[in-house]
């Protein structure tokens, strides 16, 4: 069977976006087992509560929950289980380092296939405050009604 082509996306954390200012972003592999890439092939995971975290100089992904599958057996995984993260020596590296100098974290953002292998993005990010959140939100509403405004103007609707 050919390897299928492309990018796609299993599960979003839009939250994140929303509680995080995102600095940098990294594409790493996960270290599963079979069970959970047909769960995630079957369009079935949440990254609503996870988090990266760094254990013996390595990152793992916590709290993630990809759903038992409905056709396993006794193979079955545990859907919240610890998954480490795949990264080369160097970004792992200066990952660790940014995080170890206090303020930031590592957030996934999402979880995709990539040209058939199971990826996540994850990104170095900076929590934002409460008055940041509305503050992007206030921006957020302001360009939208921009656009709809010039929208109209465009066909001719004045108000």
């Amino acid at each position: 069977m050919p390897r299928e082509k492309g990018r796609k996306v299993v599960a979003s954390n839009k939250k994140a976006r929303h509680d995080y200012a995102i600095l940098d972003t990294y594409e790493a592999g996960m270290a599963l087992t079979g069970t959970e890439v047909k769960s995630l092939r079957a369009g079935r995971a949440s990254l609503v509560d996870a988090f990266a975290q760094e254990r013996d100089n390595e990152l793992f992904l916590h709290s993630m929950h990809i759903p038992e599958y409905t056709q396993g057996t006794w193979t079955n995984h545990e859907p919240r289980r610890t998954r480490k993260l795949l990264l080369n020596r160097g970004e792992l590296d200066k990952l660790l380092g940014k995080t170890r100098e206090g303020g930031l974290t590592i957030v996934p953002l999402q979880v995709y296939f990539s040209d058939g292998w199971a990826k996540v993005e994850i990104a170095l990010a900076k929590g934002k405050k409460s008055y940041d959140k509305r503050q992007d939100l206030a921006k957020r509403d302001a360009d939208r009604e921009i656009a709809r405004v010039s929208g109209r103007r465009g066909k001719g609707m004045d108000d």
